[in-house]
């Protein structure tokens, strides 16, 4: 099953997700998940693991295995390149290390500009920005990075471009500019975080979305954030067992499909082969409308990725 975008391409609707992948076992895992059946393979510059990510494509393309216009490749422009200028560095560098021709969707992280660090001095960057544990920022207007962005496009280097970690009013700022709409937006989306404005919102727009983090607290366990680590986990939740019992299904399975039954893409990721199969088989069942009432008597507004806890001294309110 995959989603039409707006920019005419199909995107899988679910995927891998390579955030927290080791390095060491990551070329291995992707090439597994491309044999199993996954074609879409969710990265980010941020992450670390682009050239092992691009080794496992590979070998998978060399062996025959699939053919580059079945996988849909998704990265992300990380803070430290939101100048014009950098937009296209950036893709270069990740088209470089996975040895790929074209990213099939390049999204910008995070509305948030850190000063320009070169590739040369760190990378990836993360929070660095030239000065030990200082952050420092760019003035740089979130519509100017989308516009370098747009180009992007025109030379074929990424298919289809979008956002991530926005808000709905920067969303609706950055549309009364955009020449192109944005393809996708992806957002941090489980039981504990609905956010069904947000969603109402954007797909009425014809923008589609993805979700991350869809297991909630489970995804920042081996991460020791303290929210997870108080949080009960959703595997465990009656509300969501006794659904899982009622379809015979796994609690990942009925959460993920809580999602890619909205038309939301999904992008778990597991080095488990069993679990591997279970996360891609999970629209052979749908939930009931008492099932979508139950959970959503889940939701706390309950935000695990939030740039208002990375820099203490000048807090950062996009969620706000």
């Amino acid at each position: 099953m995959s989603i039409k975008l707006n920019s005419g391409y199909e995107m899988p609707l679910v995927g891998f997700g390579c955030w927290k992948v080791d390095n060491a076992t990551c070329a291995d895992t992707v090439y597994n998940a491309i044999k199993v059946g996954y074609r879409l393979f969710d990265a980010a510059m941020d992450y670390g693991n682009c050239k092992e990510i691009g080794e496992g494509i590979n070998r998978a393309l060399d062996e025959g295995l699939v053919a580059r216009d079945e996988l849909f490749i998704t990265s992300k422009l990380w803070n430290s390149y939101h100048d014009p200028k950098n937009v296209e560095l950036a893709l270069k560098k990740v088209l470089s290390d996975m040895k790929l021709d074209y990213i099939d969707l390049f999204l910008i992280h995070f509305p948030i500009a850190f000063k320009f660090v070169p590739f040369e001095e760190k990378y990836p960057p993360a929070f660095y920005c030239g000065d030990g544990d200082n952050f420092h920022y760019e003035d740089v207007p979130l519509l100017e990075t989308w516009k370098a962005m747009e180009k992007l496009t025109k030379g074929g280097k990424a298919k289809s471009i979008g956002i991530s970690n926005f808000s709905a009013a920067l969303i609706y700022d950055l549309l009364r500019g955009a020449e192109i709409k944005p393809a996708v937006l992806q957002i941090e989306h489980h039981p504990y975080l609905q956010q069904p404005r947000l969603i109402e919102y954007v797909q009425s727009q014809g923008i589609a979305i993805t979700a991350y983090s869809s297991f909630g607290p489970q995804s920042f366990l081996e991460l020791k954030h303290s929210k997870a680590l108080d949080t009960p986990t959703l595997f465990e939740h009656k509300t969501i067992t006794s659904i899982a019992d009622k379809y015979k299904k796994t609690p990942a399975q009925v959460l993920l499909r809580w999602a890619s039954q909205r038309d939301i893409a999904i992008i778990p990721k597991s080095n488990n082969p069993d679990r591997l199969l279970q996360n891609l088989e999970v629209n052979d069942f749908n939930l009931s409308k008492e099932d979508f009432d139950e959970i959503s008597k889940l939701d706390q507004d309950l935000r695990f990725n939030n740039p208002w806890d990375w820099d203490t001294k000048n807090r950062i309110p996009i969620f706000a």
